[in-house]
């Protein structure tokens, strides 16, 4: 299967490299210094399971020299969602799928608007990696899942077979039938914990140690399932407690958004407190939590403010 990794971050690079480890033909979008080290020394994988390496690996800047593919991978930023999905135009056969691996639940529809419908696949990757340096990711736990399933109906063939595919390169994936409910049941989770540790600067173990910070955490999980449902999405009658579990069930995470606070980078902000923070008002269900949560990392959105 021909694969293109379109951002090769610490998601795409995980995962792409595992594909390509596999045995799939994967290309690897990329840029700057990345994509330097990528090309001299291969993508190198720090992993608890054991380090490899790809190498040589097929890199580039340059998505319109790759031609078309069975498969895209989109592992970009959600701010960058849009405008990458005007970029794997040139990727796109007559049975090509984008695979939507961003964080929020909006993506498959921003994509199917650039592209055109009936080539998206929604996707819910449960992982936690980061680019170490240049040309190398970590693999910071054992955790590595991805979920898959179309925009509107129940599991296709295609859906069955590419999850067949990604079991086969060594990562649990399951196809399911409500993607609406798929994406928004990570959500509750990864909009409330982003948010809480981005606020706190503290990662996850804090929010079950810590009863002040636990407290207003459960708000956030309430409130962004109650969003959910507003929206009609069949969410788990206890998806807050399930979230609760999973969290003391998980060595403790830092939340990508917490790490770009932290290095003073753009923030997926909006795509993730900021649509509850939008939504609740759209609804009319009262998000007070994110609201102000939202409010106060507003200022660093576009990165650390000017001193």
């Amino acid at each position: 299967m021909r694969i293109a990794i379109m951002g090769t971050g610490g998601i795409g690079g995980y995962y792409g490299a595992r594909l390509a480890q596999h045995g799939e033909d994967v290309v690897f979008v990329a840029r700057g210094e990345h994509l330097v080290a990528m090309r001299k020394n291969g993508l190198q994988i720090k992993d608890r399971k054991g380090d490899f390496a790809i190498n040589p690996v097929q890199a580039t800047d340059d998505v319109s020299s790759i031609g078309p593919v069975d498969v895209v991978l989109l592992c970009v930023k959600l701010y960058d969602t849009e405008s990458s999905a005007a970029l794997v135009k040139p990727l796109l056969g007559p049975n090509s799928m984008v695979v939507t691996l961003q964080n929020g639940v909006e993506a498959p529809d921003i994509v199917a608007k650039v592209i055109g419908p009936g080539r998206t696949i929604g996707g819910a990757a449960y992982i936690s990696s980061t680019i170490e340096a240049p040309g190398v990711v970590r693999h910071n736990n054992d955790l590595a899942r991805i979920d898959i399933g179309e925009p509107d109906g129940p599991v296709s063939d295609r859906v069955r077979n590419l999850a067949k595919t990604f079991t086969a390169a060594g990562f649990t994936t399951n196809a399911v039938d409500d993607m609406a409910a798929l994406l928004w049941t990570k959500f509750v989770l990864l909009a409330s914990n982003s948010g809480m540790a981005s606020l706190t600067r503290q990662d996850s173990g804090s929010f079950t140690s810590d009863p002040a910070i636990e407290l207003v955490w459960r708000r956030a999980l309430a409130e962004t399932a109650a969003v959910g449902r507003a929206k009609g999405v069949a969410l788990d009658a206890n998806i807050v407690e399930n979230c609760v579990k999973w969290v003391k069930d998980n060595p403790p995470i830092k939340p990508s958004m917490l790490v770009d606070l932290e290095r003073g980078r753009k923030l997926e902000l909006d795509w993730l407190t900021g649509t509850i923070h939008r939504l609740g008002l759209e609804t009319g269900v009262p998000t007070p939590t994110h609201d102000t949560i939202y409010a106060a990392l507003h200022p660093f959105v576009n990165g650390a403010p000017a001193a």
